[in-house]
């Protein structure tokens, strides 16, 4: 006996079809990646510094962080699915010749830097006496014209270019000013515990184009001695961006007036010398810090247009500094 095809059965045959498809296209990976929204959370349990305590009363200091990771097929095909998503290509995550481990323990190095320069900057805030040597350039994303791509990785530390050493920045700078774009130089490197020699040709610069360069975005590093016991236990979030978070709580949990009772996020990489500077994700951390009910948002300035334009009633405050930031947040009116 023959079976008819009716239009009916022709639509469920299209729509089982249509369901393993989108199965199929679920499980298997695309080479982009989803940042993702994230609660804000309270920065007091994470932090305990040397003669000081968690501070009562209303308000407090929260930090966000992004979920980052790889888009299946279908996700990168319709990522609205999620809320406050945002598909970013591969390189703007994991930074070409690393693979998705090595960026991963580069976002963990960063985060324990991050904490490091925090303290720093809250204790010299109220008057300690912090010590600070440089010790190296980091490496924190390679160019990708770069010919160290495959040779250097993000978080390595370079001390020396041509046996000559490089603590800071503008060393470092000075030790490729005399070189022409396409000449070969010898970099000493520190990756964990080992030292290594790396041999790299330089490309030019795209300002100018007869400056020498090797090819990454630069980092100060610095050997840091506190004057108290600071402790940050951020778990597995990686990156730089709480810094200013946790530069906040310091000085609250020293009994110093930061909230004035308003729960305040904040976001932005902070510098040794107190400046704050624009990071990534900035649309999912305003999800975040909805979803949690702050009141207040302190974002670097370069962040402030995106922080605007999903805030829905959060008050979203720029800062280019430390300084800043505390001055904002002591100039709020009294809380209602």
């Amino acid at each position: 006996m023959r079976r008819l095809l009716t239009p009916f059965r022709v639509l469920g045959l299209l729509a089982g079809l249509a369901i393993v498809a989108g199965i199929v296209l679920y499980l298997v990976p695309s080479g982009d990646y989803l940042l993702l929204p994230d609660r804000a959370h309270p920065v007091a349990p994470l932090v305990q510094v040397q003669g000081g305590k968690d501070p009562g009363g209303t308000g407090g200091i929260y930090f966000v962080d992004v979920f980052e990771r790889r888009a299946s097929m279908f996700e990168s095909l319709f990522p609205w699915i999620h809320d406050g998503a945002t598909l970013v290509p591969e390189n703007l995550v994991v930074p070409p010749g690393v693979n998705d481990q090595q960026a991963r323990q580069a976002d963990l190095r960063a985060m324990t830097i991050s904490q490091k320069v925090a303290a720093a900057v809250a204790l010299r805030r109220l008057g300690y006496r912090v010590t600070v040597k440089p010790s190296g350039v980091i490496v924190a994303a390679l160019d990708d014209r770069s010919h160290a791509v495959g040779k250097l990785e993000p978080s390595d530390l370079i001390v020396a270019v041509n046996g000559k050493p490089t603590p800071t920045i503008p060393k470092l700078r000075a030790a490729l000013a005399g070189l022409k774009p396409g000449a070969t130089v010898t970099l000493t490197v520190r990756r964990g515990a080992n030292l290594r020699t790396v041999v790299v040709k330089t490309i030019a610069d795209t300002v100018d184009a007869k400056r020498a360069i090797v090819g990454f975005a630069p980092e100060q590093a610095a050997e840091i001695k506190l004057p108290l016991k600071v402790s940050i236990d951020a778990g597995n979030v990686g990156g730089p961006s709480a810094g200013l978070a946790f530069a906040l709580e310091v000085m609250a949990e020293l009994g110093h007036r930061v909230t004035h009772g308003y729960r305040v996020a904040a976001t932005g990489q902070i510098e040794l010398n107190g400046a704050v500077t624009p990071i990534g994700g900035v649309r999912q951390k305003v999800f975040g810090v909805r979803e949690a009910g702050v009141d207040v948002f302190l974002v670097p300035v370069g962040n402030a247009a995106v922080a605007r334009r999903y805030a829905h009633g959060v008050r979203i405050i720029p800062v280019k500094s430390f300084p800043q930031a505390l001055h904002a947040l002591a100039t709020l009116p009294p809380k209602s």
